[in-house]
């Protein structure tokens, strides 16, 4: 292991993080994940990116962050997950500001620590809510600032020109459990079906004609 090639994952437990660290895994990278708990409306996708990295037996880190000049729905418990909404247009009110640069900037810290050539995230450009920092300037953007610093680290977001489908086909030949993941913004037993993450996530497993392992019926 300690001669691979290493490599951090920005791991939040949610679909697209978990298929971009069975992505890492499948290029040979040694592979340390960054968990972060930020204040979040629950701890589902936590407690589902620990289990998977347990499974793997990769390193993990949990980083604890607050964010309390926040106003956005997700670190915010008093407001109400917008349902049925337009999936497009303005930026979200479940938007949390500056939240990739943050995770990079830990990314950074690690991948300097630990000697990794690679920075992994599951940023996501078509099928997305619409956030800034998941487009792909935003990325290269991050990369031409490491390069200035003259450092020979590399932001990688394999996922970020692809679809749903083609992001849960791809996972589905990598074995990515899905089964532990969580996309729902809300905390609730049962994913809502009804808030952007449950409506990307059904369209993207609908189209891709794979069931679902969370959805009971």
């Amino acid at each position: 292991m300690n001669n691979k090639k290493k490599a951090v994952i920005l791991f939040s437990g949610g679909l697209d993080s978990t298929t971009v660290l069975y992505y890492a895994l499948a290029k040979k990278y040694n592979c340390h994940c960054l968990i972060f708990d930020y204040g979040q409306r629950h701890k589902k996708e936590i407690t589902g990116a620990v289990k998977i990295a347990k499974q793997l037996k990769v390193n993990y880190s949990i980083v604890k962050l607050t964010l309390p000049w926040s106003k956005d729905v997700l670190t915010n418990k008093n407001k109400k997950v917008p349902a049925n909404k337009q999936i497009a247009g303005t930026i979200p009110s479940t938007y949390v500001p500056g939240r990739n640069t943050l995770f990079l900037s830990f990314g950074l810290s690690c991948a300097e620590s630990i000697k990794a050539e690679k920075i992994f995230i599951g940023a996501n450009a078509l099928d997305f809510s619409g956030y800034p920092d998941c487009r792909p300037q935003f990325i290269n953007s991050y990369n031409n600032l490491l390069k200035s610093l003259e450092l020979k680290i590399k932001v990688e977001a394999p996922l970020v020109h692809k679809t749903k489908a083609q992001i849960i086909k791809l996972g589905t030949k990598l074995k990515t459990p899905y089964q532990y993941t969580w996309s729902c913004y809300n905390g609730l037993t049962k994913p809502c079906g009804v808030c952007d993450s449950c409506k990307l996530r059904a369209k993207g497993f609908r189209e891709a004609g794979v069931k679902d392992p969370i959805i009971q019926k």
